[in-house]
């Protein structure tokens, strides 16, 4: 008889493979079955899961120095990390602002400390009546308690909301349900972008610290890319305003979307960056905080320290693994492939589901696509909710031994169903043949049984 499991899982009551070793886009259980990574577990695995180039990397720092608090030193590898990262964004951002890098353990961290900073900034630059944060309906930032109150992910706020902090929430850019008929992109992006402005008016804009907002809205919506036009304007209302503009690329950042920062794209620099799940592609739990030199430089000539911390801040064996990523992808020349990659992925999604009955929106950039489920495509109506077919879904994938990123709420916490992939970085064509075939069987499964 099996012992009952002494973790405390996710789901309490589900029965989880044992992940033993990974190939390449593979991962395999106890019981030698494969599944190939076609969402990278939560769009974190880049690099798929047997780099040598980085595995040795870490070895090689744990040898050297596993761990040095920060309250007590730096080291070369967060320097290192931190350099890269600046340089990087100073090549590739347009007008960057970004200067200083705040290495911490992963997503949620980084939006804690840019919370925290946004507030900071204006104590430390006298305007301390700032202190209200404006995100938007059906975003995510993270799992703490600050995180999600900024947040926009319903099903995960309504069990911690009376402990919440207030936050403002505006609509999404979400144009496959919310572009009105006629509406072009560049409209619809201004209407949309002009509910901050409108927002901020009527809050007051001494009031408003600042404004956080996903560039491609990952598993809450499924892969929603701002239209374009959208970001700029939203920097320019940000600008007019005094107010910082902290863009969260946990998700869709690091080279997801084919470009090293996402905004880079969109043609705008935010005064916060936060970064996460590509930065070190799961071998090591790393995230960072980018910001504008002038946030840091006020709190340099003001108080001196940043009212923030956590025990495993710039860990080293976590910054040398994500230094070690950074350069693979590089060196890989692992953005081209995204970019070639993720452009052959959505035409076979479109060649195979595109007239499907049941999917009315396949969307996204470079290798984080999505694919939203209706039970009508003409009315674009919703599964009722209670037959939980994103779950369906996710359980047939890995029957036919594919991870996929199935979620419900698509809609407004409640209705919706979508798919999102975000396969690792070293994709090839063999790859897509098999996510195509192995989603299709998934996919009808999950319909079959509803």
């Amino acid at each position: 008889m099996t012992r009952e499991s002494r973790v405390f899982h996710r789901h309490s009551v589900a029965a989880y493979p044992v992940a033993v070793a990974g190939d390449g886009p593979w991962l395999i259980d106890a019981e030698g079955r494969r599944y190939l990574d076609a969402c990278g577990g939560a769009a974190v695995s880049c690099l798929g899961h047997s780099d040598t180039t980085v595995r040795e990397a870490i070895k090689g720092q744990v040898d050297a120095l596993a761990y040095a608090h920060s309250a007590f030193f730096t080291t070369r590898a967060a320097e290192d990390l931190a350099d890269h990262l600046i340089d990087k964004a100073e090549a590739l951002i347009p007008d960057n602002r970004l200067g200083k890098v705040y290495l911490v353990s992963g997503g949620s961290e980084a939006a804690e400390a840019a919370l925290k900073l946004s507030r900071q900034y204006f104590l430390e630059i006298g305007e301390p009546q700032r202190h209200r944060i404006i995100a938007r309906r059906q975003s995510y930032h993270g799992n703490t308690l600050g995180a999600l109150s900024v947040g926009g992910n319903q099903w995960r706020r309504e069990p911690f909301e009376p402990m919440l902090m207030p936050a403002t929430h505006i609509a999404p850019c979400y144009p496959y349900r919310d572009r009105a008929d006629g509406e072009s992109e560049t409209a619809y992006g201004e209407r949309v972008a002009d509910e901050l402005d409108d927002t901020i008016r009527r809050l007051g804009p001494e009031t408003v610290a600042a404004f956080i907002a996903e560039p491609v809205v990952g598993a809450t919506m499924g892969a929603v890319p701002a239209v374009p036009g959208y970001l700029k304007r939203i920097r320019e209302i940000c600008d007019r305003h005094g107010v910082l503009l902290i863009l969260d690329e946990v998700m869709c950042g690091m080279g997801r979307t084919g470009h090293l920062f996402a905004c880079a794209e969109d043609g705008i620099s935010p005064d916060i960056l936060l970064i996460a799940k590509g930065l070190g592609a799961g071998y090591q739990p790393v995230g960072a905080m980018l910001c504008a030199t002038r946030i840091h430089d006020a709190i340099r000539a003001g108080s001196g320290f940043f009212q923030h911390g956590h025990t495993y801040l710039g860990h080293v064996t976590a910054c040398a693994g994500a230094l070690a990523v950074q350069r693979r992808i590089e060196d890989g020349g692992l953005l081209d492939n995204v970019r070639t990659q993720g452009a052959a992925l959505r035409e076979a999604l479109a060649a195979a589901f595109g007239a499907h009955p049941h999917v009315g929106d396949i969307r996204g950039r470079g290798l984080m696509l999505g694919l939203e489920l209706v039970a009508d495509r003409d009315s674009k109506a919703p599964f009722d909710p209670a037959l939980k077919l994103n779950a369906r879904v996710k359980r047939e994938a890995m029957a036919q031994g594919l991870m996929c990123y199935p979620m419900g709420g698509t809609i407004d916490g409640r209705r919706g169903d979508h798919i999102m992939l975000a396969p690792p970085f070293i994709l090839g064509p063999e790859h897509i043949a098999e996510i195509i075939g192995r989603l299709d069987l998934a996919l009808a499964a999950a319909l079959g049984s509803v």
